[in-house]
């Protein structure tokens, strides 16, 4: 197999994130580069510098390559200076020189900062709005544009029809001072930024929220149910890859925020059932093998770095965001990236057409990602599935199960000159039972 990228170079020293060439990805230069996300909302208010350097740590050697983080978050909470164990106060330099020092730490480990200047709920309270925005723009890129790891991701878990015109300026106000900077928007659950900014110069990709509820859970009576309009996928996050793509111009697309490990189904009532490793992994193939520049991971107890154990925290959380870094799901997210960078990806489609045995819905699905001289085909079940292999007619054929929980490729068959191939993985005799199968095509032999 190919070569894989070492971890600890800086990417940007590659050159400038940046559009690829199809517009589909994102490069440094023209070095790939896979967005493989973390959702450390709350890092910069409740972390103390030295558990700061722990998380980014933990994640740098895991394989992630950006965090998203909220610079403010809640500004009632924090005019009351009780943010947790960095004890800071927004209207204060403290704080800035905080977020400063831990913005400095991702530099140095290789990590790029996706960073959120406000959380939705401080725009739709309209403590930010049309008048102000461009001044607090205008501060964040004179203090972080020089920075190298920095990207812009507007929003918050908020519709963008709330403000839109303030987004606008704000997106707008990014570009004007920082024009080497991507920038994004982080939306509502269940819809994506080309709602409503697909169209606009400053967006430079999309980003979806597929959100944490199930199939069955389309409504809930909850204040986060959606609009009719915005439609509701379930679990299906792939169409959401699909429908940003139907857009024009063509931008990248991610998945910014699919269920995270161990939180409720749902995310209202306890009792539910939690989303385990082998839901986060299906979320990431699946979103990743239609086409999307990469994923984001998410944790419960990390994403609102839970400490306080005599304190109830959000969703159900069990355990502590220093327990919850061990979390299995967070390491199999590196073992997709490194598959992804094993070829040349960004060249690479959707390729749900070379399934012979028909596509089936919701957890039958069988993901197909293939290019020129590979295959790769997501079986969330286990189940058997046939091939077409005419396309890599005249080609060697070499084919391999790769494990998603151990990253461990597994090889066994030569499959030269077949028109077709029906696989089924063997059985792990766990609750999880998803596989990878992975064919390469040469003309010499080589893989």
């Amino acid at each position: 197999m190919r070569g894989i990228k070492q971890e600890n170079t800086k990417p940007w020293k590659q050159g400038k994130l940046q559009l690829s060439e199809n517009k589909r990805y994102l490069c440094n230069g023209k070095q790939p580069f896979f967005w493989l996300a973390d959702t450390a909302w709350l890092l910069m208010q409740k972390c103390s510098l030295e558990e700061a350097y722990v998380y980014l740590k933990n994640r740098k050697e895991k394989g992630f390559t950006v965090i998203q983080a909220v610079l403010v978050h809640n500004v009632a909470e924090a005019a009351s200076s009780s943010l947790a164990a960095a004890h800071v106060d927004v209207r204060t330099a403290e704080f800035w020189q905080h977020c400063d020092k831990v913005i400095e730490m991702a530099e140095e480990l290789g990590l790029y900062m996706a960073l959120l200047p406000s959380w939705g709920a401080v725009v739709k309270s309209g403590i930010l709005n049309e008048e102000n925005i461009e001044r607090y723009v205008e501060f964040l890129a004179k203090r972080y544009g020089q920075k190298e790891n920095i990207i812009w991701l507007l929003g918050g878990d908020i519709r963008g029809s709330v403000a839109k015109e303030m987004y606008c300026i704000e997106g707008r106000t990014f570009k004007k001072w920082n024009p080497d900077k991507l920038v994004g928007f982080h939306p509502f659950g269940r819809t994506s930024s080309s709602l409503w900014f697909h169209e606009e110069e400053w967006l430079d990709f999309n980003m979806f929220q597929s959100g944490h509820r199930r199939y069955d859970q389309a409504s809930l009576g909850a204040w986060d149910d959606n609009a009719h309009k915005e439609e509701f996928f379930g679990e299906d996050n792939w169409k959401y890859v699909n429908r940003d793509y139907a857009c024009q111009p063509c931008k990248p697309t991610v998945d910014g925020e699919p269920s995270y490990e161990w939180i409720l189904q749902g995310l209202h009532v306890e009792g539910q059932p939690y989303w385990r490793e082998w839901d986060v992994r299906r979320y990431a193939y699946w979103s990743v093998f239609q086409g999307a520049m990469g994923h984001t991971y998410g944790d419960n107890a990390i994403q609102q770095f839970y400490s306080d154990v005599s304190v109830k925290g959000a969703y159900g959380v069990r355990q502590t965001w220093q327990e919850s870094l061990h979390h299995v799901g967070s390491e199999h997210m590196g073992h997709l990236r490194r598959l992804m960078e094993t070829v040349d990806y960004q060249n690479g489609h959707p390729a749900e057409e070379l399934l012979v045995s028909s596509q089936k819905e919701g957890y039958e699905r069988i993901a197909v990602f293939a290019g020129e001289d590979f295959l790769f085909a997501y079986d969330y079940l286990g189940e058997e599935f046939t091939i077409d292999l005419r396309s890599f007619q005249g080609k060697k054929v070499q084919a391999w199960w790769f494990d998603p929980v151990s990253g461990v490729s597994s090889y066994f068959a030569e499959l030269t000159g077949k028109e077709e191939v029906s696989v089924k993985p063997v059985a792990r005799f766990t609750e999880d039972n998803d596989w990878v199968l992975v064919l390469r095509a040469s003309v010499d032999g080589r893989t």
